[in-house]
């Protein structure tokens, strides 16, 4: 295969593409696109492997197991598999399948990954009182012309702004 060119995709093809994937995931599965939801069923399935009186007897994690249901089994945890999956072949096609932290020249990797991480734990317990991450409540709420989609799009760039400035040394 010939290298490519350019090392990324032309930004709208990629959103007419995203696109395309969200109405194919409606059209299947009569669901959006969401992915905040497969973590949750991943622990939800450790949780049950490590304890599985615990999670009998608890009223947020019994709920996953009644009539046999087994966790990953839903479709979420299979739509994180096949991200992970494409985001590793898009890297192989355009040869940047590398280990690398990006970051600013003026903060050490730790920190870099020290923020990434908390990062992290707040967007997913953001998501889990939204009930959606940015592709669930914001891309398929829009998607179907829901205010709260709109809304949820407008809070997350605006708070993103916002914390920005905030930590623009971490960036800059």
């Amino acid at each position: 295969m010939a290298p490519m060119k350019n090392k990324y995709m032309n930004p709208y093809l990629a959103g007419t593409l995203l696109g395309l994937v969200l109405l194919l995931a409606m059209v299947l599965s009569g669901r959006g696109l969401g992915a905040s939801g497969g973590i949750k069923y991943c622990v939800v399935s450790i949780v049950g492997a490590l304890d599985r009186g615990h999670a009998d007897k608890s009223a947020y994690y019994s709920k996953y197991f009644e009539n046999g249901q087994k966790p990953l089994r839903n479709w979420l945890p299979i739509e994180v598999l096949g991200i992970l999956a494409g985001g590793f072949i898009s890297g192989a096609v355009s040869k940047r399948l590398k280990f690398k932290i990006e970051k600013a020249p003026g903060i050490s990797r730790a920190r870099r990954l020290v923020f990434a991480f908390i990062g992290g734990l707040f967007f997913v317990y953001g998501a889990q009182l939204a009930r959606g991450c940015t592709s669930g409540a914001a891309l398929s709420g829009m998607a179907v012309l829901s205010l709260a989609g709109f809304v949820t799009m407008i809070a997350i760039f605006g708070s993103a702004y916002v914390f920005a400035w905030f930590f623009r040394k971490n960036w800059i």
